[in-house]
């Protein structure tokens, strides 16, 4: 028996079986479910109904998904909604390009239903979440987990949240070394499955934003942060 789920999702693509198909499934596990056939109506309805969580695709006509997530995020009402990416893509800068616009996950065609819900369920389930801690400062960098706030030397910087909890995983304990797995079940969660490659994405993304000498790689083993 599915347990009663109170969570509610917009499914967001041009594809009318793509969408007939995800709304089944995700019916099946008992969510609330809306759905958009383009980004213009995908923003309208996300507005309207404040989701938990959405399935955006990336590749839709007059404005694709990129876009989309972009013009969401800057919706203050949806800044604690989980967008996951739908694509065909593999290509690295596809990943890029969602990941600065702000997505949370992944999730390449076609789709296997076991593996989006066991997505879905992770990171709903880090909606709920744990107490968040303390706001601290590591050197020149001043991180607020409750307002998801990042200031480099007084200078606030834009963070998607798997780059805010990636650096805020590492920034809390310097020095210490975090292997690839113990970053993926603490920022991605034990049921979602991503390669090593999405850690070294985010990785870059952020030495991009704060310097490059703050997080170091440890060759075969992960990353540490140090100041």
């Amino acid at each position: 028996m599915s347990e009663i789920n109170t969570a509610s999702i917009l499914l967001v693509d041009d594809e009318p079986d793509i969408l007939e198909f995800l709304k089944y499934n995700l019916k099946k596990e008992n969510y609330r479910v809306f759905t958009a056939g383009n980004g213009k109506d995908a923003i309208q309805m996300a507005k309207k109904n404040i989701p938990d969580l959405i399935l955006l695709d990336i590749m839709m006509p007059e404005m694709d998904g990129i876009e989309t997530c972009r013009l969401i995020k800057d919706i203050p009402a949806l800044k604690d909604t989980y967008i996951v990416f739908l694509t065909a893509r593999s290509e690295d800068y596809s990943q890029l390009a969602g990941f600065d616009a702000g997505a949370d996950d992944y999730v390449s065609k076609p789709i296997k239903p076991k593996l989006l819900i066991s997505r879905i369920k992770a990171l709903l389930r880090r909606k709920k979440g744990e107490p968040l801690d303390r706001r601290f400062t590591v050197g020149d960098i001043e991180i607020d987990r409750d307002q998801y706030h990042v200031k480099v030397k007084g200078i606030e910087m834009d963070l998607p949240r798997k780059e805010f909890e990636l650096l805020s995983l590492l920034a809390a304990k310097p020095g210490r070394v975090f292997t690839r797995d113990e970053i993926l079940r603490s920022v991605w969660g034990n049921d979602v499955f991503v390669g090593d490659r999405t850690i070294d994405v985010h990785i870059r993304k952020i030495r991009e934003k704060i310097g490059e000498e703050s997080i170091k790689t440890v060759k075969g083993i992960g990353y540490k942060f140090e100041f």
